[in-house]
């Protein structure tokens, strides 16, 4: 019920409010694409490989991102504890999404705790996993947001 009333609000919003989805993804692929290696820069590389996953984690990610931002995008209505609550599930999908899809062994804080071994050997494997968990939680936050649109519509401002 949620995800067909989720599917239903982009539909409905004006035109600024997706550009604001399409900037915030765009926004959302380099912020995590960047310093992962998965956008190519001269910046930042990575030691390993990334894994096939990787591309389309980085690609979902950015794209739920996207969506959930521009919910954020004040039409009038006052912020809820239901929302902020919703936010708290999208900031922690995208932190798990950044932890998914970056080098294992780039990582400063999984070397100092793993050392080189344990981040091949245990943390690498646990990467996909990490994936999953920063989808369903981006996927959740954006759902409940943009079910929330079209179910209770806020009346606008005066």
């Amino acid at each position: 019920m949620n995800l067909r009333l989720a599917l239903r609000a982009p539909a409905l919003w004006p035109a600024a409010r997706r550009l604001v989805a399409l900037g915030g993804a765009l926004l959302s692929a380099l912020l995590l694409g960047l310093p992962t290696a998965l956008v190519p820069n001269p910046v930042f590389g990575r030691e390993i490989p990334p894994e096939w996953w990787s591309y389309p984690v980085l690609v979902a990610s950015a794209l739920l991102a996207g969506l959930l931002l521009a919910t954020y995008v004040r039409t009038g209505a006052e912020r809820t504890r239901d929302s902020e609550r919703v936010s708290r599930l999208g900031s922690a999908g995208a932190l798990l999404s950044f932890l998914a899809v970056g080098c294992p062994v780039c990582n400063k804080l999984v070397l100092f705790a793993l050392g080189t071994s344990g981040a091949l050997t245990v943390w690498a494997p646990l990467q996909p996993v990490l994936a999953v968990a920063s989808l369903v939680l981006l996927a959740v936050a954006t759902v409940r947001r943009l079910a929330g649109e079209v179910a209770c519509p806020a009346k606008p401002a005066r």
